[in-house]
């Protein structure tokens, strides 16, 4: 017997619709059926791929007992964050303030009456162990406190709000009259040692972080690192690692140890889509591994077999988990990617298994559970023997060569995974909703590949992704978050603007080297620009909300993204967004936005610059922006280069005797007159931060 989940679109909130226990999902009437039984509410928040959300389905949330007291004194809802991270990032903060750490699955506690939580957790065991207490004896503590101490309760609750307001609202207000260029710096140093490899604890791709200091090491700051060598090595450490599937391409989310060897084994699109930008720009900064190249062509291959939809969308996430046999009754973690050294021996020859030896870490004993995860011992390029080999393992993981399956439908739940009759290993899940932002994430990715390494695979990819957002995802003239299966759903949140709005201006650029350039990416980003401002920006505190203003009623508190985490803060995106459409419109009433958004965030940036790459990368573009303006064959020869902060608009009526136009935020130099002055102006514009 399933219940009221099992209608869901959703797959993350589908998984649990065989519990006992009597979920519901957020909605109107679920938060008033809790106030008229007079229930504490049980929200439970988590995503499809998530490992500890699978284990947390199949134990607690299958138990007969938990279920039992749960329905009798709770209401339970469930929540999918994909769907509604403006919910997720609120209790996320109140967990966080509650216990000094975050994570999911993320369960709190919340009064019926006004949702303040009041207590939260993430994952929770049947019985006590792992140092966490039992799920049952937890909700009879829980509702028994809820019962009893009714003052407790209010106090407690009022604590949590008000650190929750505060937290959306910000102090204005800044310590120290500290310079751009300064604070600047102050960024570049912290994020540096963040990215700096450490021997402790594991290992996140954190992209904004080292997106940042890349573009810090253009400047002559005086620091104790060298910024391009650790940015090098993340690079390095991304393409080598476990982390990346070296057989059939995609990265998973990140590793479980400080060498980069055994990742927690789901591929997120998010990562993946901000990885390729990040390999790219690298490559165009002058940091040209081989490796970099060939990780992004093997995950566009990834992308472009397992992950892309026939209508032209990319799909979200892989799961970390699989069956090995259509008996088993749970999946295990990694089953489809990793190698017992048995299985290696019958695959391979002797021969070939020494090479494979020689390349990647591969040993009798393994390196997870007796098996193996790949991970390349050296950056060379790989040879033909070593590709060949690879090769072998992917036939016997998908049961058809890599030359001869062009793509891969997913398994879109688990009694697919199970019974569908598959040539190779048995598949992990694929969640197939196509999310904006996660689709914009690699839609940038590709567009900047594409000018870095003039592969129009990758554009063509871009495009088609970008032009199924814009042709499907506006309902009644409004932007939709999500799509499931051609339907359209869930009004789109603040990150779902900034990162599509940065999309598409990325796929401007590009486009101006492709043989049939347009406008349309443009026009189409101040389009949703103005829908951005109108129903999202703050006019009293500045910096866009999270949610838009008409549907936020039921939010306790409305925030302001400016945090970042696995993904980039929306408000960076935002304020960088600005800036670009300033330099290619002349319209400077994005600047003024612009400039308002950096003094809302000023405090936050000067006080934990290390929580905000995102905003500095935003400063870096307010403060150095150039607008490069020249014919289309020299931002052909130019688009390449790494130049982090420019834009270029084609114009071929420049100045007599002149080639090219570098005007620096809203003043332009003279024009160049040859290729070795437009490259000098071009190079001293964007390396002018650290004037004061």
């Amino acid at each position: 017997m399933t219940n009221r989940l099992a209608s869901s679109q959703s797959l993350y909130l589908r998984k649990h619709a065989e519990n006992p226990i009597d979920w519901w999902s957020w909605c109107d009437e679920a938060l008033a059926t809790a106030v008229e039984q007079n229930k504490p509410i049980f929200l439970s928040i988590g995503y499809s791929s998530c490992h500890w959300c699978t284990v947390m389905e199949g134990e607690a949330f299958s138990d007969l007992q938990i279920a039992e007291y749960m329905n009798a004194n709770f209401l339970p809802i469930k929540v999918d964050r994909e769907e509604r991270p403006d919910i997720d990032s609120i209790y996320m903060q109140a967990l966080q303030m509650m216990s000094g750490q975050g994570g999911w699955p993320l369960n709190v506690f919340l009064a019926p009456d006004d949702l303040v939580p009041f207590y939260a957790g993430t994952y929770f065991p049947v019985e006590e162990r792992y140092g966490r207490p039992g799920f049952l004896k937890v909700l009879q503590a829980i509702r028994h406190y809820y019962d009893t101490e009714k003052q407790d309760l209010q106090k407690r609750k009022a604590v949590i709000l008000e650190s929750l307001l505060s937290g959306a609202v910000l102090q204005t207000e800044t310590t120290a009259e500290i310079q751009d260029n300064q604070l600047l710096q102050k960024a570049w140093e912290i994020t540096s040692r963040i990215i700096t490899p450490n021997q402790q604890g594991n290992s996140f791709p954190t992209i904004p972080y080292a997106q940042i200091a890349l573009q810090g090491s253009r400047f002559e700051f005086t620091a104790e690192y060298d910024s391009q060598q650790i940015c090098a090595q993340r690079g390095l450490d991304l393409a080598l690692g476990g982390i990346f599937d070296h057989v059939a391409g995609g990265f998973h989310r990140y590793t479980v140890d400080p060498t980069w060897t055994v990742p927690h084994f789901e591929k997120m699109l998010y990562d993946n889509g901000q990885i390729v930008e990040y390999l790219a720009n690298l490559w165009s900064s002058g940091i040209q591994q081989p490796i970099f190249s060939s990780a992004i062509a093997k995950t566009v291959k990834w992308l472009k077999r397992e992950m892309t939809a026939p209508s032209g969308y990319f799909y979200a996430a892989q799961d970390a988990d699989s069956f090995i046999t259509q008996e088993d009754v749970e999946p295990e973690e990694g089953a489809f990617y990793v190698w017992k050294f048995s299985e290696l021996e019958q695959l391979l020859t002797s021969e070939e298994l020494i090479q494979l030896q020689q390349n990647f870490t591969v040993t009798k004993n393994g390196n997870f559970e007796n098996q193996n995860v790949l991970q390349k011992l050296n950056s060379d390029k790989l040879s033909d023997a070593i590709e060949s080999i690879l090769d072998k393992l992917f036939l016997s993981r998908y049961g058809q060569s890599i030359n001869e399956i062009k793509t891969f439908a997913p398994a879109r739940n688990n009694n697919e995974a199970k019974f569908q009759n598959w040539q190779g290993r048995i598949p992990p899940v694929t969640d197939t909703k196509m999310i904006v932002a996660w689709n914009a994430m690699m839609i940038s990715g590709l567009a900047k590949a594409y000018a870095v390494f003039s592969e129009i695979e990758y554009f063509e990819l871009a495009t088609q992704a970008a032009k199924f957002i814009l042709e499907n995802q506006f309902v009644d003239g409004r932007f939709q978050r999500l799509n499931y299966q051609g339907t359209p759903s869930v009004i789109a949140q603040s990150e779902d603007y900034a990162l599509f709005i940065k999309a598409l201006l990325d796929l401007h650029q590009a486009s101006l080297i492709a043989h049939n350039p347009t406008s349309l990416w443009l026009e189409k980003a101040v389009e949703l620009q103005e829908e951005f401002n109108e129903y999202l920006w703050s006019i009293e505190l500045g910096g866009y909300f999270n949610t838009a203003s008409d549907t936020s009623q039921e939010l306790i508190v409305r925030e302001r993204n400016y945090t970042d985490s696995a993904t980039p803060s929306a408000n960076g995106i935002a304020l960088s967004n600005l800036v670009r459409l300033t330099l290619i419109t002349d319209n400077l009433q994005y600047l003024n936005l612009a400039e308002q958004g950096l003094k809302a965030f000023r405090s936050v940036m000067e006080a934990s610059p290390q929580a905000c790459p995102s905003l500095f990368i935003a400063l870096d573009w307010y403060r150095n922006c150039i607008l490069i303006r020249t014919d289309k064959q020299r931002i052909n020869s130019l688009i390449s280069r790494f130049l982090p902060v420019a834009m270029f608009v084609e114009q071929s009526d420049l100045p007599q005797n002149s080639i090219g136009l570098v005007c620096q935020g809203l003043k332009c130099l003279a024009p160049a007159e040859n290729e070795e002055k437009l490259l000098e102006q071009i190079v001293s514009s964007y390396g002018r931060g650290v004037e004061s």
